[in-house]
């Protein structure tokens, strides 16, 4: 993917996007500049000037610049519109969101927008979570303990998706634990154990 002015990019994944988007930039001209705290994955106004420090870093080579976040706050693109309005010289920036609601218009208005999200499709696990057995969740954890991080956080997804096909309800906790469960994959936590965690909460939830 060729990158030839400011743009933001909004699109399902952050980390897929990024997969995509890496191997086609010059490693040792791109700079990604991301919330460490990926749970909450907001770019703050520490990330802001970590950005502008970066971009008067003299180069000869187009530098990338890669903003990424779930949320910008209003700080942080308020201290970046000078730089996104007036570039340094070789320097190009990329904001890279899920969603524009939280960009200000006056960010809109100096960037280019690419809407590159899709409509998700699901694949269907195959569990009937209506009738989830222990033994059945043990052969599914066995058959899927060496997935990648993106497949884990796929096969989390899929398994909510069809909890709520199948009419299992969750209360708040329980909901906030599927919300948590990428994050944490994301953190390194093993998938495994995320993974049947859930599964043994709807376990649970069938036999009460």
């Amino acid at each position: 993917m060729n990158i030839n002015s400011n743009t933001i990019f909004i699109c399902n994944n952050i980390d897929t996007f990024l997969e995509e988007l890496l191997p086609s930039l010059p490693k040792h001209f791109t700079r990604v500049i991301r919330n460490e705290d990926l749970s909450k994955d907001e770019f703050l106004i520490n990330q802001a000037h970590l950005a502008i420090k970066e971009a008067y870093l003299a180069t000869n080579e187009i530098k990338y610049i890669l903003l990424c976040g779930q949320s910008f706050r209003k700080e942080a693109q308020n201290a970046l519109l000078k730089i996104l309005e007036e570039s340094p010289r070789n320097i190009i920036f990329a904001i890279i969101t899920t969603s524009k609601t939280s960009l200000l218009p006056t960010i809109l208005s100096r960037m280019a927008c690419k809407h590159l999200k899709t409509k998700k499709i699901f694949d269907d696990i195959k569990l009937d979570l209506q009738k989830l057995t222990i033994k059945e969740i043990y052969d599914f954890l066995k058959q899927n303990q060496k997935i990648s991080k993106l497949e884990a956080k796929a096969l989390v997804e899929s398994i909510f998706y069809k909890s709520l096909k199948q009419k299992i309800k969750f209360n708040e906790k329980e909901l906030e634990s599927f919300s948590n469960a990428s994050k944490l994959i994301e953190l390194n936590s093993r998938p495994i154990i995320i993974i049947s965690a859930l599964l043994l909460t709807i376990l649970h939830k069938r036999g009460r």
